[in-house]
């Protein structure tokens, strides 16, 4: 009888004992996530470090020689619908993107010598003002344009079922083999760059209009884009002959695109001793379809430099000062050639923007676009095959032409900033040198769907396509850093930083 009543103490001590411990246990997996303490554990790191382990490949600039000669020619470019083109300047015979040249030509007169790096490693970040070329990305001092290039197994943000993508950058439908170009993403080296969010864009465009102005290349960003906001919303089409628009009702956004091939006014029509079938391309005046909506516009994406290798002459204050494939008086010198025409093209549009009377939004200039054609120019037998990742460091040789084009384009760019009088925002969207170890993105002989591809170097009846970018592929990147860049802008005005 006396047993009992100690049993029953004992089994109340018990409870009490469990009670007490499933209390600090609780607590204890509140303040200590289980989830991370166990992978940290087994793996030795919790979920955000293992992503930034993953496969790398290193974007540092290393010690290459100068390519890309830029010779005048008497073939004119064939263009197809305005559009479909791969706008490139041919190289001199025998020389390529490979191979070891000292001096960039520019004109039948004139060479610009290219420097020669010493260092092993350059820095990748770019001659423009600090706070011009950098944003935010959750640091307020990060380059978001200097880092590497990480293997994500997650995937494209998008299929090629896309009704808006163009068949010529459509590479899995037009037969490529390999997908895993689709699977690389940009990473910044002191900050992340987050993963394109469809909705949240939307809801930053409330109201608003975006505009992609400028060549096929702004196309393929365009239609990028697109494809990544068709994912939660499928637009209606307003758009006529003169400028594509897309609206999106949930938020009254609307997203436009204005075919300028210079970005400045231009015209085929005989001008002094330029004949009808050379275009007219005025340096000094900006593309009146452009500068009729720009009142109209929140965002503008500017695109331009590939044209300048077209057959073409250069005006300013209604005379002839150079051309580019074209020159009819050798005896004449010319005063400008297509790599300065370049640079003053984007001084002359981004100070018409930062003039205007009634024009307060945000312009993003987005880098000159890098070719990859190897073995020769998309004329001559240039090809992008085989490559299935980005280029190691080791593996890539400097453009000359590219880079000469990007130092005009900055130096355009600096120069309108200081000219600036209204109170619009510019900003360097600066993706060339990170775009220069993407080989393995453009649509090569992948570029229609014909059955049989050329797919060795040499010359060929079908050119390959190294300057456009597949989608899905690399030029999302592109709407991610444009999606960072107006975030930033729009979360410092409305004081949400």
């Amino acid at each position: 009888m006396n047993a009992f009543p100690k049993s029953l103490v004992s089994i109340v001590a018990s409870v009490g004992a469990l009670a007490v411990f499933l209390v600090l246990a609780s607590w204890f997996m509140v303040s200590q996530p289980i989830g991370p303490t166990i992978s940290r554990y087994f793996y030795g790191v919790n979920n955000s470090e293992n992503f930034d382990s993953l496969s790398l490949v290193n974007v540092t600039h290393v010690n290459s020689s100068s390519d890309g000669d830029i010779v005048e020619d008497s073939l004119k470019t064939a263009v197809s619908n305005s559009e479909e083109i791969v706008d490139q300047p041919r190289e001199k015979p025998g020389v390529s993107n490979e191979g070891k040249v000292d001096d960039v030509s520019l004109s039948a007169n004139e060479t610009v010598k290219a420097t020669q790096p010493n260092k092993e490693v350059l820095s990748s970040a770019s001659p423009v003002q600090d706070n011009i070329s950098k944003t935010h990305s959750g640091h307020s001092d990060c380059d978001l344009y200097h880092g590497q290039w990480i293997y994500d197994p997650t995937g494209p943000l998008y299929s090629n079922s896309c009704p808006v993508l163009t068949q010529m950058q459509n590479c899995q439908r037009n037969g490529r083999p390999d997908k895993e170009y689709e699977n690389w993403r940009w990473k910044p080296e002191n900050c992340d760059l987050p993963r394109f969010d469809p909705k949240k864009f939307l809801e930053l465009m409330r109201g608003k209009t975006l505009a992609f102005v400028g060549d096929s290349v702004a196309r393929n960003q365009m239609e990028s884009l697109l494809c990544i906001l068709w994912q939660v919303e499928v637009p209606k089409n307003r758009g006529n002959r003169r400028m594509h628009r897309y609206y999106f009702r949930s938020t009254s956004t609307m997203i436009v695109r204005i075919w300028s091939s210079w970005l400045v006014h231009n015209t085929p029509e005989p001008f002094d001793f330029a004949p009808a079938g050379v275009d007219k391309v005025f340096l000094d005046t900006p593309d009146n379809v452009l500068m009729e909506f720009v009142p109209q516009f929140d965002v503008i994406v500017l695109s331009s430099g590939h044209w300048f290798g077209k057959k073409s002459a250069y005006i300013m204050n209604n005379e002839i000062l150079g051309g580019q494939l074209w020159w009819p008086n050798k005896s004449r010198p010319k005063k400008v050639n297509n790599v300065e025409a370049y640079g003053i093209s984007v001084e002359t549009i981004l100070t018409s923007l930062g003039t205007h009377p009634n024009y307060t939004g945000l312009a993003i200039v987005r880098s000159y676009s890098p070719d990859h054609y190897m073995g020769g120019a998309w004329n001559t037998g240039g090809s992008c095959t085989g490559k299935v990742k980005p280029a190691l460091a080791s593996e890539t040789v400097e453009n000359g032409f590219t880079k000469i084009m990007h130092s005009k384009q900055v130096n355009g760019f600096n120069l309108a900033i200081k000219k600036k009088t209204n109170k619009s925002k510019f900003r360097l969207m600066d993706i060339t040198e990170a775009f220069s170890y993407r080989h393995d993105g453009h649509p090569g002989p992948y570029r229609s769907p014909e059955p049989i591809k050329e797919t060795k170097r040499g010359k060929r009846s079908r050119p390959q396509d190294c300057l456009h970018w597949c989608m899905p592929g690399p030029v999302d990147t592109w709407n991610e850093l444009m999606l960072e860049i107006i975030t930033r802008e729009y979360e410092a005005d409305t004081g949400l930083l």
